[in-house]
């Protein structure tokens, strides 16, 4: 079970790290907001399984880290494609 302070620190390494950052970039890529959402979702989705653990010293990624990153890879793929939107606009 994660702590408060490890879940905080999840929720700021996911948004610091390729969920946040690439999940923005890739809905900046598009004006769907599904198609948006859903490549913010995969990036999430393939973040802690490509650069998530060690299977060396054998360190599990939790379903919460999962869900942690798929959620702000969702959140910042809608931002992404709404920054895309707003600004075709101006």
């Amino acid at each position: 079970m994660l702590g408060i302070l490890d879940l905080l620190g999840t929720i700021g390494g996911s948004i610091l790290g390729l969920p946040g950052i690439l999940g923005m970039a890739l809905g900046m890529a598009t004006r769907n907001w599904a198609l948006a959402a859903g490549l913010g979702a995969a990036i999430g989705l393939l973040t802690p399984i490509l650069l998530g653990g060690s299977h060396s010293t054998h360190v599990p990624i939790t379903t919460i880290e999962y869900v942690v990153s798929v959620l702000i890879g969702t959140i910042a793929g809608l931002v992404g494609c709404a920054v895309r939107r707003k600004g075709a606009t101006v």
